[in-house]
């Protein structure tokens, strides 16, 4: 494997299962995998909050980018993927209120479930690391 990729886990059971990472840090490239809303010691953050189950996800997305090297304020692009677009707000609430200064470009997407049918919302997230 090439030096300048790094690759981030959080220890998600899906990561060997599936052969995905958090992130992966190539050069300046920063991209976090779709963040789904687990809670701290397994099963899901805030059953039925969209808002919670948002700031939950974005928590670990966070955490990938510290792990890789990146911030917040390095965030270029952001995709919100919810089962109920109708919820839009909810997720966009959290989301503001830690990109309302970097106002990074972002796409809401309505999909028709993930893999665990109590998750209501999942992240991914890009960085650019400028040093």
């Amino acid at each position: 494997m090439p030096s300048f990729r790094r690759l981030v886990t959080s220890g998600s059971p899906l990561e060997p299962e599936i052969g995905f990472s958090r992130a992966v840090r190539a050069g300046p490239y920063v991209c976090v995998a779709g963040t789904a809303p687990t809670a701290p010691g397994g099963g899901t953050a805030a059953p039925l909050d969209v808002y919670a189950q948002s700031v939950r996800c974005l928590d670990i997305a966070e955490q990938a980018l510290q792990e890789a090297g990146a911030a917040l304020a390095d965030v270029v692009r952001t995709r919100v993927m919810l089962t109920d677009i109708r919820q839009w707000q909810q997720a966009a609430h959290a989301h503001a209120e830690r990109f309302a200064q970097v106002q990074p470009v972002t796409t809401f997407i309505e999909v028709s479930r993930f893999v665990d049918p109590q998750w209501l919302v999942e992240f991914e997230v890009d960085a650019i690391i400028l040093d």
